[in-house]
Formats: structure tokens, C-alpha cells, sequence
């Protein structure tokens, strides 16, 4: 199984990467069509040296830098978000373990 999902895993990062790299190849290709430089044809991805010896990645026409990277994770993590799902399964799993326990107890009961 985790065999699988290795293939898996591997399949889908293969094409996400060869779908970014079609569309620079598709970019490139409408450059060299139009025959002059036109900026507003962003490259689908792209690396470049920001500020302070830091590297910045454009995909798609976002910037991307490590800082946003930790912003966002360190935003994420004081975000505490309700999950209706998560909160429903647990109940359900409660109430499974509870009701299983019951049965259990009352069945060994019933043979003393």
C-alpha cells in the first residue's frame, strides 16, 4: 500500500512539473512568435535573487519568497478554524467507543 501511494505520490508530482514546464515551453514559444519582449507574458516559473542574497520564485506571475512562506505558516497557526467535519467525527467516534464500551461492560456483567 505505501508502495502504491509512493507511485502515486511521484505520478502527480511528475506531471505538476511537467505541466510548468509546458507552459514556460508555450511562454517561450510566444515570445519567439511575437518577435519582440513583451512583460506582459509572465514566464509560468521563474527564479531570481532578491534582496539580501535571497532567492524569490515567480510561479504563475506570483512572487513567492521564503518570508511569505513563514508569514503565512506562522498566520495559519494562530488561526484556530472551527471544522464542522472534524468535530462531527469525533463526536461519532465518541459515541462508537462509548456505546461498544457499554456493551462490553453489560455482556461481561450478564456472565457473573
Amino acid at each position: 500500500m505505501i508502495a502504491y501511494l509512493g507511485k502515486c505520490l511521484l505520478l502527480v508530482t511528475m506531471m505538476f512539473i511537467g505541466v510548468l514546464f509546458g507552459m514556460q515551453q508555450a511562454n517561450n514559444g510566444m515570445l519567439s512568435m511575437k518577435g519582440y519582449h513583451d512583460p506582459s507574458l509572465k514566464g509560468a516559473f521563474t527564479l531570481t535573487d532578491g534582496e539580501n542574497n535571497e532567492k524569490e520564485a515567480t510561479v504563475l506571475g506570483e512572487t513567492v519568497t521564503s518570508k511569505d512562506i513563514e508569514e503565512k505558516q506562522k498566520e495559519l497557526e494562530q488561526v484556530e478554524t472551527f471544522n464542522l467535519f472534524s468535530k462531527a467525527g469525533k463526536t461519532l467516534s465518541d459515541t462508537v467507543t462509548n456505546t461498544a464500551q457499554s456493551m462490553y461492560e453489560w455482556i461481561r456483567d450478564m456472565r457473573k
